[in-house]
């Protein structure tokens, strides 16, 4: 039978470690020196002879007890600091914020990375909590109006006319949770990195046409007329997930333009003014009722609504995929104001390869 070996893990102090070289190398110190004062004490006359071994044990304490001092001080203390500050955000407490005195580089760029660290896990925490608030919330709106509606129906004494209705309205309460349910879905994805492996190569403009004969019956029950204007342009990126941009850009238009309005799309190739690099534009305007300053602030931010009465058509989360979706392909979204009323989304993305 064999004996299984057993292996044993040792953790070794840093500071036992330094104090352990310090004192191997003044031993070393002081026997080389012992060397060499041993023959320089034979030299001296007899009288004056001082026994070099004393000397040297003397200077060595003094020398030995700076040396352990000093290290202490500048060095270990900071790192202890660190460790009792690590196990405080370890039990969740973000409040941590971590101040040294030392000169020495490293142990700066050590306590600022931790505080950045810290103030990173604090926003997250933060995002995080307001997130299952969030979803907590959105999911209960549809499902309290599904159980309001089934029981209605349970009861019996509904006309034919209420039955259509009751029934309409279960159905758009379930399209609400699989949206939600999607979107939430798609934002673990994106966020998870699972998108690199999807790429391929496809012609942009023809995924915004596709995105916008999508939405026909939307803009046509709007008497709704589209400005298109694109530039054969072909990219390789995830194309799910662009078609996710131009869906959800297009159909925030829709929604806001009013009826017998226009919404005009642009795309165009140009160098970039900052890096030189050439870049695609696209634009997406409506003439709507426009944003105001608060609301172009939080627009892409997770389930913000600037007009609440457009609060049971969507969740608040379509602006807020655009703009992850386009910044983990390397692109970016803004709004700006359009002349005299109506809003302009501009998204920005590499010509190369995404």
């Amino acid at each position: 039978m064999k004996k299984k070996r057993v292996k044993v893990k040792i953790r070794y102090s840093i500071r036992l470690f330094f104090t352990m070289l310090i004192i191997a190398e003044i031993v070393l110190g002081i026997g080389i020196a012992l060397l060499i004062l041993s023959e320089l004490a034979e030299l001296l006359p007899v009288e004056i002879r001082v026994n070099p071994t004393v000397i040297l044990l003397a200077f060595s304490a003094i020398v030995g007890i700076i040396s352990a001092s000093y290290i202490n001080q500048r060095i270990f203390s900071p790192i202890l600091k660190i460790s009792r500050s690590m196990a405080q955000v370890a039990d969740g407490d973000f409040t941590v914020k971590l101040e040294t005195e030392s000169r020495i580089k490293e142990i700066q760029d050590i306590y600022e990375s931790f505080n950045l660290m810290v103030r990173e896990l604090a926003a997250t925490e933060i995002v995080s909590s307001d997130f299952i608030s969030n979803v907590s919330h959105e999911f209960k709106t549809p499902i309290n109006a599904i159980e309001g509606y089934t029981t209605l129906l349970q009861n019996g004494d509904v006309t034919p006319e209420q039955e259509a209705e009751y029934i309409e309205k279960i159905i758009y309460s379930t399209k609400r949770l699989s949206d939600l349910a999607s979107n939430i879905l798609l934002f673990s994805k994106i966020d998870n990195q699972a998108i690199d492996s999807q790429k391929r190569r496809f012609r942009l403009d023809e995924q915004i046409r596709q995105a916008i004969l999508m939405l026909e019956p939307k803009w046509t029950e709007r008497e709704i007329e589209f400005d298109v204007d694109l530039d054969t342009v072909e990219i390789t990126c995830n194309e799910s997930l662009m078609l996710h941009v131009w869906s959800n850009l297009i159909d925030n238009a829709i929604k806001f333009d009013p009826q017998g309005g226009f919404i005009g799309i642009r795309m165009r190739t140009q160098k970039s003014e900052e890096t030189g690099e050439e870049i695609i534009t696209v634009t997406v305007e409506d003439n709507g009722p426009g944003i105001d300053d608060d609301a172009k602030r939080r627009i892409f931010d997770k389930f913000y609504q600037s007009d609440s009465s457009h609060k049971d058509e969507g969740s608040g989360l379509g602006l807020a995929l655009v703009k992850r979706i386009l910044t983990a392909v390397g692109g970016n979204v803004t709004v700006s104001d359009r002349e005299p009323t109506g809003s302009i989304f501009t998204v920005t993305l590499p010509k190369k390869e995404n």
